[in-house]
């Protein structure tokens, strides 16, 4: 045997396990890798569940400063005080501002730039809105002050008030005592009823189908206090229905109460006792069976009364 022939056994008897060692080998490698891809992977998730985490955390924590900037608005709001123009544009400003924010921390794809820029945003926010409450804060001390100013001369004004509407209810009571103390009353008063003669003269009648007019004659009573001269006497006729006989605008007032009245008459009251004399038609309506009553006023108080039976 030759040493060729030696070295092609040799060879022969190494080459079975030589192939072994090379599966291990390439075996190896292949587990190597595969955890090398897995340890990347598991890295590069742990990295990005790490960053979510995080921007999630920064949006909490900048809807919370939110939060914290709207209810600072909202205690300024309930401090009762009246803002200037310049105040209720800044709190429109900052609400505004404020849903824009929560626009914008409710989107999905906020990078870490963006969470940088809101948050700067909000700091300017929460510096502009401290300002705002301050401002409002300081009007409202004043307004207490103020206030309490006003509480003290409203104190001394109502006082005055008091003594005023003291001396005007006095003079009022004096007044209505002198105004009816003052008012003219009749010492007596007589109706008829008088046919009207083709001359001008006057004939008295009962019956109701001859009366042309009712003659109404009274006395005014002295009264010292009373003022003289034109008085306006307003007269009221009741029909025997029982129904005022009056135009719906023919009005006058009798101690703040608005009346109808069916005629009026001006008088000179000379307060010597003198007698006056009034006629009234019903016109075209003629007189009825039955009682009329008279009523008469005049310095915004009832005169006196009488009533007539026409048959």
């Amino acid at each position: 045997m030759n040493l060729d022939q030696v070295e092609f056994k040799k060879e022969e008897k190494k080459s079975p396990s030589a192939g072994v060692n090379k599966k291990i080998y390439f075996f190896i490698i292949a587990i190597a890798a595969l955890v090398a891809t897995n340890v990347y992977f598991y890295v590069k998730f742990r990295s990005s569940d790490e960053k979510l985490y995080t921007i999630t955390l920064q949006k909490e924590n900048l809807q919370t400063d939110i939060d914290r900037i709207e209810a600072e608005l909202d205690n300024a709001n309930s401090q009762g005080v009246p803002y200037t123009s310049d105040l209720e544009a800044s709190e429109s400003e900052a609400r505004m501002v404020i849903n824009n924010l929560r626009q914008d921390l409710s989107k999905e794809d906020l990078s870490e730039q963006d969470l940088v820029s809101v948050r700067k945003e909000v700091d300017g926010l929460k510096s502009r809105v401290s300002q705002f409450r301050d401002e409002v804060v300081g009007l409202r001390v004043k307004s207490e002050l103020l206030a309490e100013e006003n509480n003290a001369l409203k104190e001394e004004l109502d006082e005055s008030a008091r003594e005023i509407r003291t001396l005007k209810t006095n003079q009022t009571i004096m007044t209505s005592k002198m105004s009816k103390a003052s008012a003219i009353k009749v010492s007596n008063v007589l109706i008829n009823g008088v046919s009207e003669k083709r001359d001008g003269s006057l004939v008295s009648s009962p019956k109701a189908k001859k009366v042309d007019k009712l003659q109404i004659s009274f006395s005014i009573a002295d009264n010292p206090i009373a003022e003289r001269g034109n008085k306006e006497v307003f007269v009221r006729i009741i029909n025997p229905n029982g129904n005022l006989i009056a135009n719906t605008d023919d009005l006058f007032y009798v101690h703040g109460e608005k009346l109808q009245y069916t005629f009026k008459e001006n008088i000179n009251f000379t307060n010597n006792g003198q007698e006056y004399q009034l006629l009234w038609s019903d016109g075209e309506n003629g007189f009825r069976k039955g009682a009329y009553t008279i009523l008469l006023y005049s310095d915004n108080s009832i005169m006196g009364r009488a009533s007539i039976v026409l048959k």
